[in-house]
Order: structure tokens, then sequence, then C-alpha cells
């Protein structure tokens, strides 16, 4: 098949649906697939191998993160330029409300098309109020996939219908095979954040946590791979308190975030909501840690509470801190949770998460009777 995968997120731009973008791709072209990814470049992206871009990326606040549309005076004469060039079989639209990129296509091809839908969150606005122009685009769809449950709820609340789920998936082997960092497998017991340093993702309340338990614990580390705007906050946090042995990383290639996932010896994602599902989870568990999770909805499909890990309530310190202290002081327990992680991890690889997709292009190409 030639598939397009359409990235509103300025790909190849860190994220999580670049992120699913990148290892779909990757895996569809394993199997023999010839696939392009049409997105919009944001500032000076450089092209890259398979990479179509159309317009210009804007970056916009959306669900507690920043979104970005796609704008050009000239948008529909490039799409249909584009689609008359590359004749796909099908089009996999991520996030396809995201004007301006996806309505353009969705208006202007003819092949078969489908879409994911990786967000949740609380009240829309701007799905509330665009309905009427939301649902125009829907009908354009052929299939309609969602990452979890809990975007599955989210979604179908504005534009009910009927959606798959296909879930998120995470190269195990990558994970697995990681060599750990020497300079930290001194003695000292790793505490490992990965995600954006933004509201939504909760760091503050681990470093809050981390500070209850450091004076006890002086063998702690926490290190967070992570860039955001509340860098500096955390950092005057940590200054203003005396906290030693917190390691910023900052943002780190995906080989040296395997290698951290390998040199921790514990994992904690305190997001305080509008997650769907929670990539940095499965990567946690394939690389054999145990999970400390806020006990919300997009985690709950992903960490089993007191198998794989420990749920806790959101936006609440002392909880954090009592589920870290507890895997601290049980090694037992930490080894556990984190064993039942790596056998759980392979259900998500992306071999079987892609054989899904290509089940699901198949069916729909079948339908329209295009091939």
């Amino acid at each position: 098949m030639k598939i397009g995968i359409v990235s509103p997120y300025a790909y190849p731009r860190p994220g999580g649906a670049n992120s699913y973008i990148r290892e779909s791709y990757s895996e569809l072209r394993r199997l023999g697939h010839d696939v392009r990814i049409i997105t919009a470049p944001w500032g000076d992206d450089p092209p890259a191998q398979d990479v179509i871009q159309i317009g210009q990326a804007i970056a916009v606040p959306y669900n507690g993160a920043i979104g970005r549309i796609t704008l050009s005076l000239r948008l529909e004469w490039l799409v249909s330029r584009m689609l008359e060039r590359e004749q796909f079989d099908i089009i996999h639209h991520h996030e396809p409300l995201v004007p301006f990129l996806s309505m353009q296509i969705l208006d202007s091809a003819r092949c078969p098309q489908v879409a994911t839908f990786h967000a949740f969150g609380g009240f829309s606005f701007s799905y509330w109020a665009g309905r009427p122009i939301g649902n125009r685009y829907m009908n354009k769809l052929d299939a309609r996939i969602a990452v979890s449950s809990a975007a599955r709820h989210f979604i179908s609340t504005y534009f009910p219908g009927d959606y798959r789920i296909i879930p998120n998936g995470v190269d195990v082997q990558f994970y697995a095979s990681a060599k750990p960092f020497p300079e930290y497998q001194d003695g000292k017991i790793n505490i490992l954040f990965v995600g954006r340093l933004e509201p939504r993702k909760g760091a503050m309340y681990l470093m809050e946590a981390y500070a209850k338990l450091k004076p006890k614990h002086p063998e702690l580390r926490l290190i967070l791979c992570s860039v955001g705007p509340l860098l500096g906050r955390l950092r005057r946090f940590v200054r203003q308190n005396g906290l030693d042995d917190v390691l910023f990383a900052g943002r780190v290639s995906d080989v040296d975030k395997a290698r951290f996932y390998k040199t921790a010896h514990m994992f904690c994602a305190p997001s305080t909501g509008q997650e769907s599902f929670g990539i940095v989870l499965l990567e946690a568990m394939a690389a054999g840690l145990p999970v400390v999770a806020s006990d919300i909805h997009g985690y709950k499909r992903v960490v089993q509470r007191n198998v794989t890990g420990l749920l806790v309530e959101p936006k609440d310190p002392e909880a954090i801190a009592g589920a870290l202290e507890r895997l601290l002081c049980e090694p037992p327990l930490r080894d556990r949770l984190g064993q039942a992680g790596a056998r759980r991890a392979p259900e998500y690889d992306w071999s079987h998460v892609t054989a899904q997709l290509v089940e699901l292009y198949e069916e729909v190409i079948r339908k329209r009777g295009v091939r």
C-alpha cells in the first residue's frame, strides 16, 4: 500500500502523536509499505526523508499544552498538487480537527481516509462550538480510531460514532536492551521523570514529594529528562530547599532516554489529568521499571494497580511520597512490579499495534472497492 500519514504537529517535533507517527511509519516501512508523512513545518524545520511539508505551523495553546495549526494562502492548491502526485491508497490523519491541514486533505482526497484521536481532557469549547463544522469532516472518514477508552470517551462526547481502540505502542527491545549510565550506578536509588515540564505533567508535585523524602532517605536521586516552562520554577525550588541529587538532564535523545530508564530504579508519572494513554508508562514498563502514576482515566488501561505499578491521587505530594517510599523500602515489591510490567509491555509492541492498523487499512480499502 501507499500510505499517507498526516501530522498537524510539525513533525518531527517532539510529542506523543509525533512519536506514534514515527514508530508506525518505521514499522509500516519494515513491512514493505510505501509511506509518506504530511505535515506543516514550524520555524526552520529542515526537510526529512519521506516527509512532505505543506504550509506553515503556528503554535497555539491547546488542552493544557501547545498545539499547532497550519496556515497557507495556497493550502488548497498545495494539497491538491500533492495528492495528484502521490496517489495514496489510504490516508491516516492524526487529530484531524486541528486546523487546517487535515481538513483540506479530507476535502480534496478521493482515497479512503481514517483518523486517530489521541486527546483526553475536560470540557472542550473548540469541539463544542465547532460541532457543525467538525461533523462535516468527521463524516468524510472511513474509520475512526482512539488510542484508549479515555480518548474514545472524550471525542465521542462531541462527535458520537464508532471508534476502534488501537493503542499507542512501544519498541520493547529498544528499551529492554538499553545500557544504564555507569556514573549513576553509584549506590543511590534513582527516581525518573520523563515528560514536558508543564503544569499538567505534574513535575512540581513530584519535586515536593522528593523534598519530603530526601531528608529521611539521603540515598535518593531524582532525574528529570525534560524541558518546558516550569524548568525555572523547579530549579528555584531545588535551590530554596537545599535539595541535593536532583539531575536536570534536559531534552535527551531517544537513545539516552532509554539509557536513563535503565539507570532508574523506579519511574514516576504524576500527571494531573488530560492524558489519554501515557506512552512513557509503556517505555518504563519495557525497561522493567516499577511505576508510580496518577490514578487518572488515561493511565488505568496501561498500569494495573498493584500489579505493574502503584496508582496515587493526582496533585497529592504526600501520596506520591508514600508510594515512592514504599517502593524504596520494599525491594521485593519493586522487583515484582517491574517484572510484571516487562511481561505486559510486549502486548503493546509496535509490531502488534501496526498489524492492527494494517488490518484496518485493508478493511476500509476493501469496503471502498478501490483495490
